[in-house]
């Protein structure tokens, strides 16, 4: 996705001349890592323009695509704007907030007294970047404590591989990569994921950096990097490993890495398991792909950018861990202009101590096993799901099984500000704000800024924040102390710590992002990294990457898409004029099951199907099927309902990307 022009998201239908136009700022709060600053046109109380805020140092004046469209979605049909019940009819309508709150009340604390606070699930996702949501974690954690989620859909498996690596997920800053004379993109689609971090390569190229891609999948990026590689799906740990190899028989494993490396003769016998050839062909690369990648990175400082999607494989911890190895090994860790960035510990200028998380629950649910472990709990079973910042139905693997587990709760209770699939097996929906009427702190994923999201118009009435509606439950259920507090005076608390020791102002924030001053330049800079021995832990086994079958020859890769944010799609629709979202193979695959570019298809795995549009292009893998992530189950776009629930090898991720797949033609 290239990054949209300035000031192009409008909200169409505005009479020219009708009244003065305002600016306001605000931050982005959607699961992002840019985070992006925000400059909102509005007259007579409605947002008429979005446009990039050419003052933030990161978002420098242009949105995504999907942002410069979320007007389509603000002033939508499937916007929230009152508490809705569900009736006897099957159908939500309108109920006042005091009904909505007193029933809430009354069926949570009957259930707490007669089996207990683990019969309730607070489930709460990454649907909003918002560093206040903690505090409806810190709501039920007080009311029970109730049972969590634990595990991660998202970054799980790589977070835990870093941590078992270097005993922190942390990134170099943003702009370390003008340092960089190589820039490995590995997994990494900054077209879509990262669209403002496409300047800043840009800027390095300018300063002389390479720039190289490694993604099974051809997109945007390998038109703008300088090399393109394309391994077999999963496999990148085999390419990781022969060019660990070459790293060795060439003398380029720098002298330090035996003093700062636990395993490292480990590391080298692993490598050495299979010649660089065999390493390549299990990869379906050329040897040449390696002998490149050993030659930039023996040749730093090097930079490798580690895609989140890869981890998202039942291998995922381990193939983030093989590059965590390549980097130690070369010598560019530690330095400017190297590093193996992943993620920004973007809650670290914040205090959420005081929510004690899974010490303090009764019983956990593993987010990506979400459908059966709801099922399956027993002593006491779950009978009330509350959810907050998520959309499980459309955004967890199995997600016919989600949706059956949510349908046979006893009470369902969803906060969203749209209508989404799990809204509508709510018993209550209750309307929260949007990005443009948020009132919190924000901290991105994809840089080290912190910002302040502020309303740029009133929210609708009948809308509440989250904090608003947990303290009004709050004050019904005997726990109005320990949530008073307006949401100005939360934030104040949330980053006390950083403002004793780094002079981190809410007001500050409020006039400008800034950088995160707790965050570092250049990770490990001093050579140390805070494992058990201080020394990187490196890798020493490889589990095995998914396969495909003679029955199911394609893996599905169903891929962050530039017109959605997870589930949140930018138009009314999330396929072509409504009909079955697009699903691009190779020419091969399409011709092997005899169906042709354009026609419509099923898509079958063991657990169920879509109906798919099929694209083809001959730059794509033959063993793969990429479609859309996000798409409405309720559509029958999900292609989460083919997914079997799985999760990584380590971090109890969702192992996404690992499902084997078939197309069907449609008979007649």
């Amino acid at each position: 996705m290239e990054p949209s022009e300035p000031g192009t998201g409008d909200a169409g239908g505005a009479s020219a001349g009708a009244s003065e136009t305002t600016t306001h700022k605000t931050v982005c709060n959607r699961d992002c890592p840019d985070a992006c600053g925000i400059v909102a046109s509005v007259r007579d109380g409605r947002v008429v323009k979005l446009a990039g805020d050419p003052e933030h140092p990161v978002t420098r004046g242009f949105l995504c695509w999907r942002t410069n469209h979320f007007l389509n979605l603000q002033y939508g049909p499937d916007r929230v704007l009152a508490p809705m019940r569900r009736g006897a009819d099957g159908r939500h309508h309108p109920i006042s907030w005091n009904d909505a709150l007193d029933e809430i009340a009354h069926r949570l604390l009957s259930i707490r007294n007669e089996s207990g606070p683990g019969a309730i699930f607070h489930y709460r996702s990454g649907g909003s970047l918002g560093l206040s949501k903690p505090l409806v974690d810190w709501f039920f954690e007080c009311f029970g404590p109730v049972t969590i989620k634990r595990g991660d859909i998202c970054s799980g498996a790589g977070e835990a591989a870093q941590e078992a690596d270097f005993g922190e997920c942390d990134s170099h800053d943003l702009f370390d990569l003008l340092n960089s004379r190589h820039i490995l993109l590995w997994g990494k689609n900054v077209h879509v994921s990262s669209p403002h971090t496409i300047p800043v390569l840009r800027d390095a190229r300018a300063r002389g950096a390479g720039l190289v891609l490694i993604d099974p999948v051809r997109h945007k990026g390998a038109d703008f990097c300088d090399v393109f590689w394309q391994p077999r799906p999963g496999e990148d740990c085999a390419l990781a490993m022969a060019t660990a190899r070459l790293l060795f028989e060439r003398g380029s494993v720098r002298p330090r890495a035996a003093a700062m490396c636990d395993h490292l003769d480990e590391f080298r016998e692993l490598a050495h398991a299979q010649s660089v050839a065999r390493w390549c062909e299990q990869a379906d690369v050329p040897r040449r792909a390696a002998e490149d990648l050993a030659s930039r990175l023996a040749d730093g400082p090097t930079a490798i950018l580690v895609g989140w999607g890869m981890a998202r494989r039942a291998n995922g911890a381990a193939i983030v861990r093989t590059l965590d190895a390549l980097s130690a090994i070369s010598g560019n860790l530690g330095i400017p202009g190297g590093g193996a960035s992943y993620y920004y510990r973007r809650r670290r200028a914040v205090d959420h101590s005081f929510v004690r998380g899974k010490a303090a629950a009764p019983r956990t649910i593993c987010e990506p096993l979400f459908g059966r472990e709801v099922l399956d709990a027993r002593d006491p079973p779950i009978r009330a799901v509350w959810v907050t910042a998520g959309n499980p139905v459309v955004m967890l693997p199995d997600a016919e099984l989600v949706r059956q587990a949510l349908s046979s709760r006893e009470f369902v209770v969803v906060v969203d500000p749209f209508f989404t699939d799990t809204a509508r097996l709510a018993d209550i929906v209750l309307p929260t704000t949007t990005l443009l009427e948020a009132d919190d702190l924000i901290g991105a994923y994809g840089h080290p800024y912190v910002g302040a999201a502020r309303p740029v118009v009133p929210r609708p009435t009948g809308v509440l924040d989250d904090l608003e509606i947990v303290q009004a439950l709050a004050v019904r259920v005997g726990l109005a102390a320990e949530l008073a507090g307006s949401a100005r005076a939360w934030q104040e608390r949330l980053i006390a710590p950083a403002a004793r020791a780094a002079g981190v102002e809410l007001r500050g924030l409020e006039e400008a992002p800034m950088r995160n001053p707790l965050a570092p330049r250049v990770l490990f800079a001093d050579g140390k990294v805070p494992t058990a021995t201080g020394r990187v832990n490196l890798v020493t086994e490889l589990p095995r990457a998914a396969r495909t079958s003679p029955a199911y020859p394609l893996l599905l890769l169903s891929v962050s898409s530039d017109r959605s944010q997870s589930s949140q799609w930018s138009r009314a629709s999330d396929g072509p004029a409504g009909g079955a979202p697009v699903c691009t193979v190779h020419p091969s695959a399409a011709t092997a099951a005899g169906v042709g570019d354009g026609e419509v298809a099923r898509l079958e795995s063991e657990i169920g199907a879509i109906d798919v549009r099929i694209r083809t292009d001959p730059d794509q893998r033959d063993d793969v099927a990429i479609v859309p992530k996000g798409g409405h189950l309720s559509k029958g776009h999900a292609a989460n309902a083919l997914i079997r629930a799985a999760v990584t090898d380590m971090g109890e991720g969702g192992a996404l990307y690992d499902q084997p797949v078939r197309l069907v033609a449609r008979a007649g």
